[in-house]
């Protein structure tokens, strides 16, 4: 079934239901669709389907509550492809595919005095009214939902005893959820009906002296030792939660087998949640939703937890981390179930699928600095590149460095 007539069943059931039809009902259907990871579609066919139901809706309706809704900048302007070359950092829009920029943030080091450091975050977050990205320092951490509109948000100091779910078209918070235990992370599953809530007793971005770190020239605070506690999964309508605590553990030499932030992730399919490890013979540790280790699940065995893109959304494909050589970039694309390698593409980082075939990476300049890269969008099995941003410091230490977040539009 393609989009049109998924849309006009849809139409039809509704109709048999005597219910009206919300103005959003096409974004409603496409973005069931794509909540079951199906992100082939054409931006072109998302235009039509749109805008055969826009003629028999009631235009900016919510069916559901009366109220008037808004049409957000990243449905309006649904384009195959919306790049910025000359932006960095980007102010507009950037995405391609199913895939948008939702924010990005830049990083800064604040002293909080005894050799006590934070790394602290300042957001730019997608304005839904205007297309732009706009500087949100309230925030110390935050996600986006799969339709980026709404976030999940922190306040600035950590652990943050409560989440709030942030309405990215007026820029409130809608609500707040309750988290005791100090949360430290967010993460929405892929569906956006789920978060899971890392917690810690204490900044999992802080940086002490008794793990210093030094150049031969100058020393610094290191990264403090890592105080996870556990997770929370947390059911996103109603507010309902469970915390599990999460034992740490170290690996041969007593060293922990985790960074001091290390969040918890969602499987494909939410039934499960990672963790990252650094060290022992998997990258990756699960656990099922009460907190207890289980196995990783068939097309997860080979998935490690720094190739950012992870699953193509069809579940074929797997990013396969880097693959260059020491003057060429090029990342693997690898068959999930075998861990063998199918091919290679373009790109220093892999970030996020645009679609089956499409990946937004980093990629670095002609000079070969490998740290002054810009956003592309690659293709499985062509050599092409298209720009979607400008290229990014090439100094590690920048404040001005930013970090791109990115969701399903």
């Amino acid at each position: 079934m393609n989009v049109e007539e998924l849309v006009r069943e849809s139409l039809r059931e509704q109709a048999e239901q005597g219910g009206p039809v919300p103005g959003n009902f096409a974004d409603r259907v496409l973005a069931a669709r794509r909540r079951r990871r199906n992100r082939t579609i054409a931006g072109a066919s998302l235009v039509v389907a749109a805008a055969t139901v826009m003629a028999v809706a009631v235009p900016g309706l919510d069916g559901d509550s009366g109220r008037q809704e808004t049409r957000t900048a990243s449905e309006l302007r649904d384009g195959d492809v919306v790049a910025h070359p000359g932006q960095t950092p980007p102010r507009d829009l950037i995405a391609a595919g199913g895939t948008a920029l939702a924010a990005y943030y830049t990083q800064k080091r604040v002293p909080q005095g005894k050799g006590v450091e934070i790394s602290a975050r300042t957001y730019r977050l997608l304005d839904q009214r205007t297309g732009t990205y706009k500087k949100d320092a309230r925030w110390s951490v935050l996600a986006v939902a799969p339709g980026m509109r709404m976030a999940a948000v922190l306040e600035r100091e950590l652990p943050a005893r409560r989440i709030g779910l942030l309405d990215m078209v007026t820029g409130k918070v809608e609500r707040w959820i309750e988290t005791p235990h100090g949360t430290g992370g967010v993460e929405f599953s892929p569906d956006g009906e789920k978060l899971v809530a890392t917690t810690y007793e204490e900044s999992p971005d802080r940086f002490d002296m008794e793990h210093p770190m030094t150049d031969g020239k100058t020393t610094e605070p290191g990264p403090a030792d890592p105080s996870r506690t556990g997770f929370y999964v947390i059911d996103v309508a109603s507010g309902d939660s469970d915390w599990n605590a999460v034992k740490e553990e170290s690996d041969e030499g007593g060293l922990p087998s985790i960074n001091a932030r290390q969040d918890f992730g969602f499987s494909e399919d939410a039934s499960l949640v990672y963790s990252g490890l650094t060290s022992g013979k998997h990258p990756m540790q699960y656990y099922d939703l009460t907190g207890r280790e289980v196995s990783a699940p068939a097309k997860e065995k080979h998935r490690h937890w720094v190739n950012e893109a992870g699953l193509s959304p069809s579940g074929k494909l797997l990013d396969g981390g880097f693959a260059g050589g020491a003057r060429t970039t090029a990342s693997a694309i690898l068959d999930p179930r075998t861990g063998k390698r199918v091919t290679k593409v373009p790109g220093q980082i892999l970030l996020a699928w645009a679609d089956d075939k499409r990946l937004i990476a980093w990629d670095i300049a002609s000079d070969g600095n490998e740290y002054r890269q810009r956003l592309v969008l690659v293709t499985v099995g062509s050599k092409k590149t298209v720009p979607l941003s400008g290229y990014r410091t090439g100094s590690l230490k920048s404040t001005g460095r930013w970090h791109p977040l990115f969701a399903d539009r």
